[in-house]
Order: structure tokens, then C-alpha cells, then sequence
């Protein structure tokens, strides 16, 4: 898991495993929708979720191209965007994939913010 809101391209022309930016044709609305869920998350809006086993993974503004992160072929957001013209981003919300119900409270209020933010641009 990690704490970012990634956008597309998931997948590069390279299909290096990480490190390539891909750019669509709508590169700077995907950012700015990023940046407006990232910039409300008290953890992601640091570009440094911290999550164990990757200490030292950063993030600027919270936003990543997805393919510069990782390289992922074939992909639904990336599919959705070209053929069905959706935007979408990703969001990783949590370190633990499956947090545990004590948790959820806090991961909650984590988003809450973020969630309306995103809701308005969109």
C-alpha cells in the first residue's frame, strides 16, 4: 500500500518497470484533479506516506504519474480513458491494504475533506 493519488498513464511505451512518465493528452486536468484530492489528505498532501518497507518512497504534492511509479500494462484506468474518454485517477488511501475496524474512523476522516475537494472539481 501507500498514501498517493496517481494518474494516467499507468503504462508506458517502454514497459520499463518504473521511472518512465508517460503524459496523456490531458496530462495537466489529471493533476490538477490529483492535486486537489492530495492537497486535502493530511498524509498524502506531504508526499510522504511513510508506509513500512517503503520509508523512503516520495511523492511531490502527494501525485504521481502512474507509470513513472510503476509501470502497469493493460490497466482499466488507462483503458477507460482511451477508449471510453473517463477520467480517472487512482487512489491509494492506507499503508495496510485492509486496515482494521479500529482504524477506520481515522481513515475516514483521513479523506473526508479530500473526497468533497475532488467531488467539486469534478
Amino acid at each position: 500500500g501507500s498514501v498517493v493519488a496517481s494518474y494516467p498513464y499507468d503504462d508506458s511505451p517502454t514497459h520499463k518497470p518504473t521511472g518512465v512518465y508517460s503524459k496523456s493528452a490531458d496530462d495537466e486536468v489529471f493533476k490538477y484533479l490529483a492535486k486537489a484530492y492530495a492537497s486535502h489528505h493530511p498524509i498524502m498532501r506531504t508526499g510522504k506516506p511513510n508506509c513500512p518497507g517503503e520509508e523512503g518512497e516520495t511523492f511531490q504534492d502527494g501525485i504521481t504519474n502512474g507509470a513513472q511509479w510503476y509501470d502497469v500494462e493493460g490497466g482499466m484506468q488507462d483503458y477507460n480513458y482511451v477508449w471510453a474518454n473517463c477520467f480517472e485517477i487512482t487512489l491509494e488511501l492506507s499503508c495496510c491494504k485492509y486496515p482494521p475496524t479500529s482504524e477506520l474512523q481515522q481513515e475516514w476522516e483521513n479523506n473526508r475533506d479530500s473526497l468533497l475537494a475532488f467531488i467539486e472539481k469534478v
